[in-house]
């Protein structure tokens, strides 16, 4: 069995378009007629710009090669052009062609791709949500309203999950780690105190920043949150500086979770050597791929560290993500985003049923993907899958986190 053949398919969520503003699938098919589906997630360049990426990659190491040879691709694809390092870019591209030909193998054998990882460790999966608007909420004044999200979590609770996520301090800005303003702490804690007052101990509170802090600012944050006990301060510094992530580690007593943004597990080596963080976020169509971050998983149980699978981009990544979790044993949780366009995307093969997710058991990623649906709603817009403010953080007025692809009104 060779691969002979790549497609890829831009497309872009509805409104108001959770899980950012395209995502970039790919198919491959064999010589064998087998087909099988993956997903990049890579942002820092926009799709017009990543599919030659994507393609040379295919075409370099991929072509006529055994969708089985998976640890040959990896290392031909890091060491390409006499690298050997993590490349954001070059990782998101190989990432979606390596889940995919786990589609493939699982679809070759007919198992579960969670069967050809050492089998299944967790038969139900513990989900969480990221706090969305309800229905009723003004989609501008939810971003700053704690009793909006307070309702949200409640949802959310009510549907069975035990983990609710938010990140009310602003801004999202691409200048770097900086000091919050007073009022974001304000904000943050004013957050924590209505969803937990709302939940109780009904659920975890998963408190995100989206790396937007210096280290002390982290810590000023952090240390002010303490007495609600979210499971984890997610984030809290940029990625660039990975041996800083120790010294928040130490200051706030909340478990640092991080790795939305890292590549390999050469990158997420560092956190575990110097004790940097406790849960580790990769999102598996940028990280490696599920190899790699099945092998970074073993790694961090040697650090008695956990894994949360990331989750801000189509249902295709998300099923990635539950194959591994229901590999490896120090799985804490995974992320889900539950829309109509992810339903529907693949076919409702995969759902969050009373906050957990059931191992799926149909051959390969288990998921029956409409294609049709994906290619009926291309992504023509000149903006990238998330995007940072040029603004500074605004000491005199309120800043606002609405994400990096804010919500789009029908």
């Amino acid at each position: 069995m060779k691969l002979q053949d790549l497609d890829i398919i831009v497309t872009a969520p509805p409104a108001p378009g959770w899980g950012g503003r395209y995502w970039i699938l790919v198919k491959l098919t064999t010589d064998t007629g087998i087909v099988g589906w993956g997903e990049c997630y890579a942002s820092s360049i926009g799709p017009n710009a990543m599919q030659p990426v994507i393609r040379d990659l295919f075409e370099r190491y991929f072509l006529d090669e055994n969708p089985e040879n998976i640890e040959r691709l990896f290392r031909r694809v890091y060491s390409s052009g006499f690298t050997q390092r993590p490349d954001l870019t070059v990782m998101g591209a190989f990432s979606g062609l390596e889940i995919a030909c786990w589609d493939i193998l699982g679809k070759h054998r007919e198992r579960p791709v969670w069967a050809l990882l050492g089998g299944v460790m967790n038969e139900r999966i513990r989900a969480y949500s990221y706090l969305y608007p309800l229905a009723h909420h003004d989609l501008d004044d939810f971003w700053n309203s704690p009793e909006m999200a307070a309702q949200s979590a409640l949802d959310l609770v009510d549907r069975g999950y035990t983990a609710v996520k938010f990140d009310p301090a602003g801004p999202y800005t691409m200048r770097g780690g900086h000091m919050p303003a007073m009022r974001d702490i304000e904000l943050s804690v004013a957050f924590c105190k209505a969803i937990r007052d709302a939940v109780g101990s009904r659920a975890d509170l998963l408190f995100g920043t989206h790396g937007q802090f210096s280290t002390a600012g982290a810590i000023r944050l952090g240390q002010a949150l303490e007495p609600y006990s979210p499971l984890w301060f997610e984030e809290p510094i940029p990625p660039d500086n990975l041996l800083e992530f120790k010294k928040v580690a130490e200051a706030v007593r909340i478990p640092v979770a991080t790795g939305e943004r890292m590549t390999t597990k050469a990158e997420f080596a560092t956190l575990l050597q110097t004790g940097g963080a406790a849960i580790l976020q990769p999102a598996l169509g940028r990280a490696g791929g599920i190899w790699e971050m099945k092998k970074l998983a073993a790694i961090a149980e040697v650090f008695n560290a956990q894994m949360a699978p990331h989750l801000y981009a189509g249902p295709i990544e998300w099923a990635a993500n539950i194959h591994l979790a229901a590999s490896i044993p120090n799985l804490l949780i995974i992320e889900t985003i539950e829309t109509k366009f992810h339903h529907d995307l693949i076919s409702g093969s995969i759902q969050v049923e009373n906050g957990f997710v059931q191992a799926p058991q149909a051959p390969g990623l288990g998921i029956e993907v409409n294609e049709a649906l994906a290619r009926a709603h291309p992504f023509d817009s000149e903006g990238l899958h998330l995007q940072m403010q040029d603004a500074p953080c605004d000491y005199q007025n309120r800043n606002s986190f609405a994400g990096g692809a804010p919500a789009k009104k029908s």
